[in-house]
């Protein structure tokens, strides 16, 4: 793959990634009844620092290593959870178990997102 063109691909997933993370996990608070508007934009705040660098690692490990996929993507959501559980614990108003929270918005996110996938 051409520079220009790999650069341009990862930006597009970069931004398409976060895009529907923010869009998905600000979802799942809110369907799981979080209205506290400080608790929503930390929920955006958090997913703003662990979502590109959950992406970049994981394109950069499979293009540079003949690593399994499905691990490299198990650890990065663990390192994401554990991040996102920690700010939430740290600095949430209204989230009573941060790391629960941040492991099923994950898993609803990451869901969503394989499927979308498998559809396009």
């Amino acid at each position: 793959m051409e520079n220009k063109t790999m650069i341009e691909a990862l930006l597009s997933a970069l931004g398409i990634s976060l895009l529907l993370t923010l869009i998905f996990e600000t979802g799942f608070f809110l369907l799981t009844g979080k209205r506290n508007k400080k608790d929503l934009l930390l929920v955006v705040m958090v997913n703003i620092l662990t979502n590109p660098i959950v992406v970049l690692s994981y394109w950069l490990v499979s293009l540079f290593t003949n690593w399994n996929t499905d691990i490299i993507a198990v650890l990065l959501e663990i390192f994401a959870v554990l991040t996102e559980g920690y700010y939430y614990k740290k600095y949430s108003h209204s989230i009573k178990r941060p790391y629960l929270l941040s492991a099923a918005a994950n898993i609803f996110s990451y869901g969503i997102g394989v499927v979308i996938q498998l559809l396009f």
